[in-house]
C-alpha cells in the first residue's frame, strides 16, 4: 500500500479531505511547523501520529528543512503531501524526495503563483479561477501539474467568497491526485511533464494532463 506523510500549518482542511476519502493510501503521520495548528488535534482524534517541527526554533531555512526531513524520514513514506504547509522549502529538501512531494495551490497555475491568489485574480477580472495539484520542484509553484479544478468568478465576489468556492474544489481534486498515485496511474515523461492513465475523471470542471483513457 502506498504510504504518505501530510504536512500542515493550520486547520488542515485538505488533510481532512485526503484522510476521509477512499484514496487507497496509508497516512503514517502528520507534521506541522506550528505547535498550535488546529489540524493536529483533528489528526490525533483520528488516531494519526503527529509531530511538530517548530520553525521558530531554527536560525536558517536549511536547518529547519534538515530537521523536517529527519522527522519525515522516520516514517519512510512514499509520498509527502503539502496541505496548507506555509513554508517555501529549500532545493536541498525537495531533492531528498524527487517526484514524491505534492502540493495543492489555490489558482489555475501557471496563473497567480505564490500567496494571496484570490486578490490578484479578482483584480485581473478573470472569469474562471480554481486550484491545482502539482508535483513540488525547486521552482515554486512550477512543478508538473496533476489535476486542476475550475470555478466561475461571480459578480460581487470577494476574496472570502471566492476562496470558499475554490476550497471546495481543492477538497475534490487533492484526494483524486493522491488516489492516482496509489493506483500507479502517474507516469513521468521527462523532467516536467506527467501523464495520467485512465483517470476516470468525468466532471467538466476537473482536468488532468495528458489523460490517456
Amino acid at each position: 500500500m502506498t504510504s504518505a506523510v501530510i504536512l500542515i500549518s493550520g486547520r488542515g482542511s485538505n488533510m481532512l479531505s485526503i484522510v476521509e476519502a477512499e484514496t487507497g493510501i496509508e497516512v503514517r503521520g502528520v507534521v506541522s511547523n506550528r505547535p498550535d495548528a488546529a489540524g493536529l488535534d483533528w489528526a490525533r482524534s483520528r488516531g494519526l501520529a503527529t509531530k511538530v517541527v517548530d520553525d521558530r526554533g531554527y536560525p536558517a531555512r536549511e536547518a529547519f528543512d534538515a530537521a523536517l526531513a529527519e522527522a519525515i524520514g522516520e516514517w519512510r513514506a512514499d509520498l509527502i503531501l503539502l496541505a496548507g504547509f506555509m513554508r517555501i522549502l529549500t532545493a536541498g529538501f525537495i531533492g531528498r524526495f524527487p517526484r514524491r512531494m505534492l502540493n495543492i495551490h489555490p489558482s489555475l497555475l501557471p496563473a497567480f503563483p505564490a500567496l494571496h491568489t484570490h486578490r490578484p485574480a479578482l483584480a485581473a477580472g478573470v472569469k474562471v479561477h480554481g486550484a491545482t495539484v502539482h508535483v513540488v520542484t525547486p521552482a515554486v509553484d512550477r512543478g508538473p501539474v496533476l489535476i486542476q479544478g475550475a470555478v466561475p468568478v461571480l459578480a460581487g465576489d470577494t476574496e472570502a467568497s471566492l476562496a470558499e468556492r475554490v476550497l471546495r474544489v481543492e477538497h475534490r481534486i487533492y484526494p483524486q491526485a493522491v488516489r492516482w498515485f496509489a493506483e500507479a496511474r502517474i507516469e513521468f515523461i521527462g523532467a516536467d511533464v506527467v501523464q495520467v492513465r485512465d483517470t476516470g475523471v468525468a466532471s467538466d470542471n476537473m482536468v488532468s494532463p495528458r489523460n490517456t483513457q
